[in-house]
């Protein structure tokens, strides 16, 4: 099978895969009250005082199949309801706003976390039982037991309290006020890009200054798990027999690791990385909240809170579930061009 009917294929099973997901919500909701449920369909803060004309328009005392059609097309049209909570507004519109700060922690964290991960977990496999896999390992463990939580506030501590270099926030509070000014204009919501599309390096500067302790309070754990993995699947890899014969036929050990071992070792770390990527971008509660990062984690946490945010809830549980099926559908292409193998399948 070709690459290209790979994807296709991939593509096509990710039609039922996101229609099993808004069946799933779908049938939460119906533990819900019409009145509960008629939170969805608001679209202005006028709505939100006419219930009964919402539940008779949309139908919420109509058969379930009729109810998830009608939930669908809302959908479709981009309405996940109204928050009722502060912001007020469209869910669609407060995720769209949240999500730049949780994009802009992800562009940095995952990468450093994964590319550390494979490299850190390669050397302390091919230096098995040496000083560096020893190394590796114990720092491994110290790492995976600190508790984001702990880590955050810890580096808040000793940076922001009593060093004073950087603070919690995403910029510091004369480059937030600059941003708010007519001379600053928002292209995409994420400050270091639009400093230098503002002509204005300081703020991107500043941007990347903020990031550095939520950074590190996110990889120091998470590192940790893409190296334990990574050595692991290495080790197993460097004992099959397409090592055996590549050594044989006088491939230096470089060559061998690079072109054979390394790649087909990394299967189960591009899985664990798929799903460390799905989970930062759909927002990290505890890390955003103790840095103070006005991202999807913080909006999750806020509409969660008692009493609960119904419309922002699901729309943010729609949300991370269509993220996740995209992801292993990014996942799964992956597979095909590092092991041709799962192609045919």
């Amino acid at each position: 099978m070709g690459m290209r009917t790979y994807i296709i294929r991939r593509l096509l099973l990710l039609i039922p895969t996101i229609i099993g997901v808004t069946l799933l919500i779908f049938a939460v909701m119906q533990v819900l009250s019409p009145e509960q449920r008629a939170a969805l369909y608001i679209t202005s803060e006028k709505e939100a005082g006419s219930m009964e004309e919402i539940i008779e328009k949309y139908g919420l005392r109509e058969p379930v199949y009729v109810q998830y059609f009608v939930w669908i097309s809302q959908i479709l049209r981009g309405n996940l309801g109204w928050n009722q909570k502060s912001p007020r507004g469209p869910v669609l519109q407060n995720i769209l706003n949240r999500a730049p700060a949780t994009i802009e922690l992800t562009i940095f964290t995952a990468p450093v976390i994964i590319f550390t991960g494979i490299f850190l977990g390669v050397a302390a496999a091919v230096h098995r039982d040496k000083l560096i896999d020893h190394i590796t390992r114990i720092t491994s463990i110290i790492g995976w037991s600190f508790p984001s939580f702990w880590l955050g506030i810890l580096l808040l501590a000793i940076f922001y309290a009593a060093l004073g270099w950087v603070g919690p926030g995403r910029l510091c509070t004369e480059a937030a006020v600059f941003v708010r000014t007519p001379q600053f204009t928002s292209y995409t919501g994420i400050y270091m890009i639009d400093g230098l599309l503002n002509g204005q390096p300081w703020i991107t500067l500043d941007a990347l200054k903020h990031l550095i302790l939520p950074v590190i309070s996110l990889t120091v754990q998470s590192v940790a798990l893409i190296v334990r993995v990574m050595r692991s699947s290495m080790l197993e890899a460097l004992t099959k027999g397409y090592v055996v014969s590549a050594r044989a036929k006088g491939l230096g050990q470089r060559e061998v690791i690079n072109k054979h071992v390394r790649r087909n070792a990394l299967i189960p770390v591009v899985t664990l990385s798929g799903m460390l990527c799905a989970g930062l971008l759909t927002g990290v509660v505890i890390t955003e909240t103790i840095f103070n990062i006005p991202g999807l984690g913080q909006y999750a946490a806020h509409m969660a809170l008692p009493p609960p945010d119904l419309a922002g809830v699901l729309g943010f549980t729609l949300f991370t579930g269509v993220l996740f099926v995209i992801v292993n559908l990014i996942v799964d292409i992956a597979y095909g061009y590092i092991d041709p193998r799962i192609r045919l399948d």
